[in-house]
């Protein structure tokens, strides 16, 4: 389900996935495809760890990352989560063919 909140977002965010909606910063943004799906991806890898340790994990690997990169923005870039959400949010066949767990292919990438 998709949810637009205006004022929910920070700076040039415009998605978030919290468990089981994406959450948009504006309703124009629910027709960007790539977005979409980079969300879904998301989702995905919430339920596939359970929804809890998945925010558990996100949150630790951004905090241990912006002590190693001393950069919030870059270390969030760098979440595998992201980095396979990322990578694969052009790909709109991905979220059906992806295999569980591949986030951790991310993770030292």
């Amino acid at each position: 389900m998709i949810l637009v909140f205006k004022h929910f977002f920070y700076r040039n965010y415009v998605g978030l996935s919290l468990w089981p909606f994406i959450i948009l910063k504006e309703g124009a943004l629910r027709k960007d495809d790539v977005l979409i799906n980079h969300e879904r991806i998301h989702l995905k890898q919430q339920r596939e760890l359970l929804i809890i340790p998945f925010y558990f994990l996100y949150i630790t690997e951004w905090i241990l990352r912006t002590v190693l990169y001393l950069d919030s923005y870059r270390a969030y870039q760098n979440i595998s989560f992201e980095r396979e959400a990322y990578a694969n949010e052009d790909d709109m066949e991905y979220i059906f063919q992806r295999k569980p767990y591949s986030f951790l292919n991310y993770l030292t990438r």
